[in-house]
C-alpha cells in the first residue's frame, strides 16, 4: 500500500508550450525504456526475488519510478497545453493530437505504443538484477539525449536533469541488491561463480569456501569500480 503526496519529486513550471520538445520527452513515459516500464518492470520481479533486501530495493525503485511517471507526464501536459492549431500542425504533433487531444497516452518518441513485452520478470534472481543494471542504463542514455536538446531551456532541463540522476542512484542500488543476492542464494552464487564478472571482479564466498585473489587483483576490481562510478556521473 502506497501514501500518496500531492506534489512532484521535483517542480515542474514550464511556462512555453512546446508540442515537438514533448514528443520526445514523451518517450520516457511510455518508451522503450520508460518510466511505466521501468516501475511495472520493478513491481512484478519483487514477488519472485527469494532475498528480502533486493525485494525492498525493487519496492522502492518502482515506487520512485512511478513518482518519475508523474513527473513526465506533468511535463508533457504542460508542454502541449494551451497549443493552437497551427503550433499543432506545425510541429508533426497532429497525428498524436487526432488520436488523443491534449491528454498524456504510453508511447515511444517514434509514436510506438506502450507494450508490455518492453519490460522482463523471468524469476531468475541473477536475470532480473542485471536486467534491471541495464534498464537503468538505457534510461539514463535516453535522459542524456534528452539533455542534448533540451540543455538550453533550464524550465525543461533541470527537472531532467534530476530524472536523469535518480536514475544513476537506482543503477547503484541494483548494483548493492546483485551483490547481496550472489552472496546469498546457492543458485544464485552457483551462476556468478562462473560467470566472467564473477570470476575477474568477485571476492565473495562461493559453494561454500572463501575465493581470496591476490592484492593486484582486489586493487584491479576498486579500480574498475570507481571508474564506472566516474563514467556513470559525468555527463558530456
Amino acid at each position: 500500500m502506497w501514501n500518496y503526496e500531492k506534489r512532484l519529486q521535483y517542480p515542474v513550471n514550464i511556462k512555453t508550450p512546446n508540442a515537438k520538445i514533448a514528443q520526445f520527452i514523451m518517450s520516457q513515459y511510455g518508451g522503450p525504456d520508460g518510466e511505466i516500464g521501468a516501475s511495472m518492470r520493478y513491481l512484478s520481479q519483487r514477488f519472485s526475488m527469494p532475498n528480502r533486501m533486493a525485494t525492498a530495493v525493487l519496492n522502492d525503485v518502482a515506487t520512485e519510478e512511478l513518482a518519475h511517471l508523474e513527473m513526465v507526464s506533468t511535463i508533457v501536459h504542460q508542454l502541449t497545453q494551451d497549443l493552437s492549431m497551427e503550433e499543432i500542425e506545425k510541429s508533426g504533433f497532429g497525428p498524436y493530437y487526432i488520436d488523443h487531444g491534449n491528454g498524456i497516452w504510453p508511447q515511444a518518441a517514434g509514436g510506438i505504443p506502450f507494450n508490455a513485452c518492453e519490460f522482463q520478470s523471468k524469476g531468475d534472481p541473477l536475470t532480473d538484477l542485471f536486467e534491471d543494471l541495464a534498464a537503468e542504463q538505457k534510461a539514463r542514455a535516453t535522459y542524456d539525449n534528452i539533455l542534448r536538446v533540451v540543455r538550453d531551456i533550464p524550465e525543461i532541463a533541470d527537472p531532467i536533469r534530476f530524472l536523469r540522476a535518480r536514475e544513476v542512484v537506482h543503477f547503484q542500488r541494483f548494483g548493492e541488491a546483485n551483490r547481496e543476492d550472489c552472496s546469498k542464494i546457492p543458485k544464485a552464487r552457483k551462476t556468478h561463480k562462473f560467470s566472467t564478472f564473477g570470476k575477474s571482479l568477485s571476492i565473495r564466498t562461493f559453494a561454500g569456501h572463501r575465493h581470496k585473489p591476490p592484492y593486484l587483483l582486489l586493487y584491479l576490481k576498486m579500480k574498475i569500480i570507481h571508474e564506472i562510478g566516474q563514467a556513470a556521473f559525468s555527463y558530456n
